[in-house]
């Protein structure tokens, strides 16, 4: 009795001092300090406390960074990543979603409604909170919902991460990406040095315990590559080092391949392997470290032809927290006993992320009636996609030898920075000379972004705007005027 009286007066107290001290109250609720969080029992998807005595928050931010039902497997993904969370314990109101959400009800989608993550796979997507989709799902959006900033937010639900300071974060993102930057349906493109120093401000701000990021896209590694340091209480593992692919799979032609009416690659590799571990093992006993061992080996498929370096990068010494304190459990589990061998064989073949558009237009093409009018679209998709990505590896190939000469110019483009350099000096000269490009030779888009190494190392070699521009009206004197260099999006930069 007495325990309680202190517990109420306690939190009296911290009411008042927080009302006249003229504090807002995340959420116009009270924030239970832990022990009374303890006291009162599990709130909002709190810790349990015998895993981590903090008894804070999770939270989580996913987000699918593409559209087009070509890129079908990240929002399968990101759909299949909050059937986990939800079955390991999290609430909606703390889980925020990004999602274009054009698959479900796709006209190409063989199944109305419903999006699988594998061959097998039960419907992912009912249920899904709808908090940023269409052109709601941007860069300063998924900024302001890490920050917690609700006055910065355009559109959408208004949930933001409302964390406190022994709170856990969980961010899963999964899309296209090139060196130094992860895509988003909506330009501008998201840029690493950005992210960073968000990253850095949610640190600055003492709003979390931990946050833990998984990344799926090419060239993830340089997202934090030399620029995310230590102290800042976050471990990230990405899907491929700095300067490769990440991987497609459940691909048409894939053993194990997609039922026949689908015409498109239902997952990605990193994803499918870190959340089909989750599905299946305890969270309450396996930790980061022992997750990112079993994908590691998955991703890589035995065969680096078909797979990729999974790499983890900032404060390792997270990786020993069991995954339980970042996405929970689900108790069907609870009987697992962790063993150091992965069951989960990866597939023998798998997809470049880039050319899964492609796979999927030929596929479309090849099932279509001969003369149909689906036989035509996918051609015309087809031959708009290789003309567009035809354009502008020309251009970016001519623009270097223009800058420095026909022999030093494909060694400039091509120069990989040692290990722990960030891509780029200047990232704010990056995105001028990316703007500058666009401006005279149509935008990137999502395959377009494999050449960010190149107009990073334009711009470390010192090559103003005006150069720039010079180099790229001679490069490019006119442009495709399909959808795929369309800049009725804005630039990327």
């Amino acid at each position: 009795m007495n325990r309680i009286v202190v517990v109420l007066l306690f939190l009296g107290l911290y009411a008042y001092s927080s009302a006249s001290a003229g504090r807002d109250l995340p959420g116009d609720h009270l924030r239970l300090p832990s022990e009374a969080s303890r006291f009162f029992g599990r709130v909002g998807g709190a810790v349990d406390d015998k895993e981590d005595d903090s008894s804070g928050i999770r939270w989580a931010v996913l987000i699918a960074g593409s559209n087009g039902y070509w890129n079908y497997r990240h929002q399968a993904d990101i759909c299949h990543a909050y059937q986990l969370l939800r079955q390991g314990g999290l609430k909606d109101e703390n889980i925020v979603v990004f999602m274009y959400d054009d698959i479900a009800f796709n006209e190409e989608n063989p199944r109305p409604g419903v999006i699988i993550n594998k061959p097998d796979g039960h419907d992912v997507y009912n249920g899904v909170p709808k908090d940023y989709t269409g052109d709601d799902v941007t860069v300063d959006n998924f900024f302001a919902v890490l920050l917690g900033n609700r006055t910065a937010i355009t559109g959408g639900s208004g949930k933001v991460v409302d964390s406190g300071p022994n709170d856990h974060i969980f961010v899963y993102y999964s899309d296209h990406g090139g060196p130094g930057v992860l895509g988003m349906p909506t330009n501008p493109f998201l840029y690493a040095e950005d992210l960073i120093e968000v990253l850095k401000k949610k640190h600055a701000s003492g709003t979390y315990k931990s946050l833990v990021f998984y990344l799926e896209a090419c060239e993830s590694g340089s997202i934090f590559e030399g620029l995310l340091p230590e102290g800042l209480n976050i471990y990230a593992t990405t899907a491929a080092n700095a300067e490769e692919s990440s991987w497609g799979t459940y691909c048409p032609g894939d053993n194990p391949s997609p039922p026949p009416e689908y015409e498109t690659c239902l997952g990605d590799l990193y994803s499918v392997a870190w959340m089909e571990d989750s599905d299946i093992h305890n969270m309450r006993t396996e930790t980061l470290h022992q997750q990112y061992e079993l994908v590691k080996t998955r991703t890589a498929s035995e065969n680096y032809a078909y797979g990729s370096h999974v790499m983890q990068y900032g404060d390792i010494d997270l990786s020993k927290n069991n995954l339980f304190v970042y996405i929970g459990t689900n108790p069907a589990n609870d009987n697992y006993t962790y063993i150091d061998e992965n069951f989960l064989r990866p597939s023998k073949k798998a997809i470049n992320q880039r050319d899964a558009d492609l796979v999927h237009f030929w596929d479309k093409f090849r099932k279509a009636p001969e003369g149909s009018p689906r036989k035509v679209e996918a051609q015309k998709q087809f031959v708009e996609a290789m003309s567009h990505r035809m354009h502008v590896d020309e251009s970016v190939k001519l623009i270097g030898k223009l800058l420095f000469g026909i022999e030093k110019g494909p060694k400039v483009l091509n120069n990989v920075r040692p290990a722990g350099q960030p891509l780029v000096d200047d990232w704010g000269s990056l995105k001028t000379l990316v703007r500058t490009f666009e401006t005279h030779c149509g935008s990137l888009s999502q395959y377009g972004m494999k050449h960010m190494r190149a107009f990073a190392n334009i711009c470390n070699a010192g090559i103003l705007k005006e150069q720039m521009a010079d180099a790229s009206a001679q490069a490019c004197v006119s442009f495709p005027s399909g959808p795929w260099s369309s800049l009725h999006k804005g630039f990327s930069a």
